[in-house]
C-alpha cells in the first residue's frame, strides 16, 4: 500500500507522518481525540505546560483505551496513538 505525507497538528505543533493510506483516518482521528483532550484539561484546570498537558492527556487516552478493549479495531488506535505520544515525547526532550 503507498505512503501517503501526512502533516498533524497536535498541541500546536505540527508533525509530519508518512503513513499508509488505510492509516490515515485514524491518525488524523488521534490527533483530533488529543486536542480534544487537551483543550479540555486547559478549560478544566490552570495547567500552563504544555508537557504537563501532554502527559495528563497521554493518562487518559491510554486508561480510556485500556477500558474498551474489546476488538482489534481499538487496539490499533491504542497503538497509533502511544506511537504518536512517544514521537511527540521525544521531540519535546530534544527541545529541553
Amino acid at each position: 500500500m503507498a505512503k501517503l505525507s501526512v502533516k498533524v497538528v497536535v498541541a500546536g505543533r505540527t508533525y509530519p507522518l508518512s503513513v499508509s493510506e488505510s492509516e490515515e483516518k485514524k491518525v488524523l482521528k488521534a490527533a483530533e481525540d488529543i486536542n480534544k483532550a487537551i483543550k479540555l484539561l486547559q478549560d478544566n484546570y490552570a495547567v500552563k505546560d504544555m508537557q504537563d498537558l501532554l502527559a495528563m492527556t497521554a493518562l487518559q487516552l491510554a486508561s480510556k483505551a485500556d477500558n474498551q478493549k474489546s476488538g482489534d479495531n481499538d487496539s490499533e488506535r491504542v497503538s497509533d496513538i502511544e506511537e504518536m505520544l512517544e514521537s511527540l515525547s521525544n521531540e519535546l526532550d530534544e527541545l529541553k
